[in-house]
């Protein structure tokens, strides 16, 4: 095995477990991939996440507050924030965050800056005060921060008592042949075409491997209750490759 690929994967292997290790492997992928994401999302998806983006901004009721100020977490190349934006009777404003800035800087022309900021920031230490926000949305990104229980934490405390929090991201599918194809598609298509379309030979092995150690659906759900959130429900998407779950500040 080459020193470099090596290297990479014993990055990758600390990664998982948390903490610096973490922050640091996931901005730099991210930022080394930032050209090629969109039109691999897209294209290893089929295109169904836009549909599961629909779904996560129908799920975050911001018809509640529509003038509201909210905050898209690992906003990425702002793909939420432009769905968002782009809704029917929204007017508010849409904080955009990601720490990675080559990956804000890929979808800055997506947004209108009247509507959308773009702010590069951890999800741990978003630029907010507390209780300021109508409410947050994170898609395919909270399982990368580098302390999943602080940023579930950290969104409870910018946001105002009755604000929604989304979080649309992959799960492990239940039935056993669906999950069987799902895996193979994680472990052996996706890393191949992830690799030849971005020319980064590791970035998506990191995938399957950040879904694996993501906890399920009803984990996830006490996690957030134990972050203060209440009402929290989850849906499954698609034979269980996906799940939206949702919860509100008391």
């Amino acid at each position: 095995m080459p020193a470099s690929q090596l290297e990479a994967e014993e990055a990758q292997a600390a990664a998982s477990d948390g903490g610096a290790a973490k922050r640091v492997y996931v901005q730099r992928i991210f930022s080394e991939i930032a050209p090629r994401y969109d039109l691999l999302n897209h294209l290893l998806s089929f295109n169904i996440d836009r549909v599961w983006r629909r779904k996560a901004l129908a799920a975050l009721g911001w018809e509640r507050k529509p003038t509201g100020t909210y905050v898209d977490v690992c906003a990425g190349t702002l793909d939420v924030s432009a769905q968002f934006a782009s809704c029917a009777g929204f007017g508010g404003r849409i904080v955009g965050a990601d720490f990675a800035e080559p990956m804000l800087r890929a979808g800055s022309g997506k947004v209108s800056e009247t509507t959308v900021s773009p702010v590069v920031s951890d999800a741990l230490q978003l630029p907010m005060r507390p209780n300021s926000a109508s409410g947050a949305i994170v898609a395919f990104g909270i399982r990368n921060v580098a302390d999943l229980d602080a940023g579930l934490r950290e969104v409870f405390r910018v946001l105002e008592p009755g604000a929604r929090f989304v979080i649309l991201d992959f799960t492990t599918p239940r039935i056993r042949a669906v999950r069987a194809f799902y895996h193979f598609y994680f472990h052996q298509v996706l890393p191949r075409i992830g690799a030849l379309v971005s020319g980064h030979a590791t970035a998506y092995t990191y995938l399957p491997r950040s879904v694996a150690n993501f906890p399920p659906e009803d984990k996830l759900a006490e996690r957030m209750r134990r972050a203060g959130f209440s009402d929290v429900r989850w849906k499954s998407l698609t034979f269980g490759i996906a799940a939206i779950h949702r919860g509100t500040k008391p």
